[in-house]
């Protein structure tokens, strides 16, 4: 269980730069992002290619662990691309690899995890699509969610007028509530989640 005095919640879906420029100008938030690639290191686009999928998130949650400001906005996930693969398990259409890629990043996730490489942010607040055709199976709002419903929320409608302000009235609201199960058992949810039910009808790790 993280241990810092700030609150640590990862932004995910649609988020752009203005948003979180909104939201870094609010005197309690600041925003994490894994640090730039320096001089003489390799470019953002070089390091996103060679390192794992989980690393960038890692990185930013390390960042937002020396933050002293109330809420700390991370918009780099650990688990971003065990999502995406999750997600994509669901879509036959899309000729996807089923579940050996979303097996990939989890596997890849939880050895990093277990090495203590990041630890899961106190939040998840996540942006909806504003297109319908967006909207699909969500990691999020789905296993994480029926897992702890007061550790997932919905923060707004991505590209929606007043998105900070949303943001921080979400911030304000979030309810207290037991931490996450570790994160193989969360995983493990995952495998038994059927995408097209309701969260609150499915097990969920105690």
């Amino acid at each position: 269980m993280r241990r810092e005095s700030s609150t640590v919640v990862v932004l995910v879906g649609e988020v752009g730069d203005g948003l979180l420029a909104g939201l870094g100008r609010s005197p309690n938030v600041s925003v994490a992002r894994a640090p730039a690639a320096g001089a003489g290191q390799p470019t953002a686009e070089e390091s996103a290619a060679a390192r794992p999928g989980w690393e960038a998130g890692a990185l930013a949650m390390r960042e937002a662990a020396r933050r002293r400001s109330t809420y700390v906005i991370v918009p780099d996930d650990p688990l971003a691309d065990v999502a995406a693969e999750w997600r994509a398990m669901w879509d036959i259409s899309g000729g996807s690899r089923g579940a050996a890629g979303f097996e990939e990043r989890a596997a890849d996730a939880l050895a990093a995890w277990r090495d203590k490489r990041f630890e899961l942010p106190d939040y998840y607040l996540v942006m909806a699509p504003a297109q319908p055709s967006g909207t699909g199976p969500d990691l999020y709002l789905g296993p994480l969610r029926a897992a702890r419903p007061r550790r997932v929320a919905v923060a707004g409608i991505a590209g929606s007028p007043g998105q900070a302000a949303r943001v921080l009235d979400t911030l304000r609201s979030l309810e207290h509530g037991p931490w996450w199960p570790p994160l193989d058992e969360l995983i493990d949810a995952a495998r038994r989640f059927y995408a097209g039910g309701l969260t609150e009808t499915q097990l969920a790790p105690a």
